[in-house]
């Protein structure tokens, strides 16, 4: 699986690329505690109501960047993206918290 740095994700959300597709699996309350604007939330806990619209709500052949908290949700999607048949998929490595630390220290840890 594709992994990128959470320095490389800063790099390219201040390119402001809007081919990228950026998505967040970490759940609501996680969201109110911190989160990155640009990202849309999937929560993998709530699955079944919105694991059927994923072809509808994004394009499988364009980039598509997944973040959770740490990484480990974010591989799982991942995974299940490809599955899915999504070509250009890629783990943000360390998830907000690593973001949190090396990038952006105005982002709340949890």
């Amino acid at each position: 699986m594709n992994q990128i740095s959470v320095e490389e994700l800063a790099q390219r959300l201040s390119s402001s690329d809007p081919s990228i597709q950026l998505v967040d699996v970490r759940e609501p309350q996680e969201l109110e505690i911190a989160s990155i604007e640009g990202f849309v939330n999937l929560p993998l806990s709530q699955f079944v109501e919105w694991g059927d619209q994923v072809p509808t709500l994004f394009n499988p052949q364009a980039e598509t960047l997944v973040l959770c908290h740490h990484g480990i949700r974010s591989a799982q999607m991942c995974q299940w993206l490809m599955a899915q048949g999504f070509t250009n998929v890629q783990n943000i490595s360390g998830g907000i918290a690593a973001y949190s630390l090396l990038v952006d220290p105005s982002i709340p840890q949890y």
